[in-house]
């Protein structure tokens, strides 16, 4: 999130009213809800993840243990079964 300066970018009335309200504090401004982006939508990290457990999960029904797995994507065995039965 970045910090704007409300004399940058509003109308002088506007800050005014909102001076009204609150002086020399930080102020939240949220999303529409139709523009909200979900957890690792913008990053594109979300589907990094979803392409890793594909793997993870196509690997286990091959036959790799669920300690090897562990072990080659540096999670813990609780997490890999988290990953394999999650589906």
């Amino acid at each position: 999130m970045k910090y704007m300066n409300a004399n940058e970018i509003l109308p002088v009335w506007l800050v005014e009213e909102l001076q009204k309200y609150m002086q020399a504090g930080y102020l939240y401004i949220p999303a529409k809800t139709e523009q909200h982006k979900s957890w690792g939508e913008l990053s594109g990290y979300r589907k990094e993840l979803e392409v890793r457990n594909e793997k993870i999960i196509s690997e286990y029904k091959q036959g790799v243990s669920v300690e090897e797995l562990a072990d080659f994507n540096h999670l813990s065995v609780y997490g890999i079964r988290k990953i394999i039965y999650q589906k």
